[in-house]
């Protein structure tokens, strides 16, 4: 497996194994944003083709109580493994710790990402990797499906944060 950050003819293959619910790729939007500097979109591929993503996005969560609760904190946001046969397998766990990564060598201290109430799998994952809960939230999106209706959607989640080592400990050698 390997993760990397995703290039412009990506956005074609995620669409095609990775489908995204609206009329406007979701994938499109992550790597746009990733061109304006405000994220990084990071791929998990396997066997040539894309089984995993998400996005490290710099300014953080949008939800007002995630900006109050811990303002500056960048958001690990759409973690995703497809299709479903393939999660439990380390795919989620390399990508979060990539995205550790990326944080620690911008000189960040912390990174974030929110779970929802319905997702006790994920929970579980992040939990292990050493992120904790800092608040309650209401994650709000919405999107324009393929008949150009919006559709909006409200997910009552839960902001975890773990705190990044700044690199490796020095060990004096005697």
């Amino acid at each position: 497996m390997e993760i990397v950050e995703c290039r412009a003819a990506d956005v074609v293959l995620l669409d095609e194994f990775i489908g995204s619910p609206g009329a406007v790729s979701t994938h499109a939007r992550r790597f746009a944003r990733q061109q304006a500097g405000g994220s990084i979109y990071l791929l998990a591929w396997l066997d040539g083709r894309p089984v995993g993503h998400a996005e490290v996005i710099w300014d953080g969560c949008a939800a007002p109580e995630v900006r109050a609760a811990l303002p500056g904190c960048p958001e690990l946001n759409g973690l995703g493994v497809w299709p479903p046969r393939l999660r439990s397998r380390g795919i989620g766990g390399a990508l979060i710790r990539r995205a550790e990564e990326l944080a620690r060598e911008r000189g960040r201290t912390v990174l974030g990402l929110g779970v929802a109430a319905d997702n006790p799998r994920a929970a579980a994952l992040y939990a292990r990797l050493g992120y904790r809960p800092l608040t309650d939230y209401v994650d709000r999106w919405s999107y324009e499906d393929r008949d150009g209706v919006t559709r909006a959607c409200a997910d009552p989640c839960t902001f975890l944060t773990k705190e990044l080592a700044s690199g490796p400990l020095d060990v004096k050698r005697s």
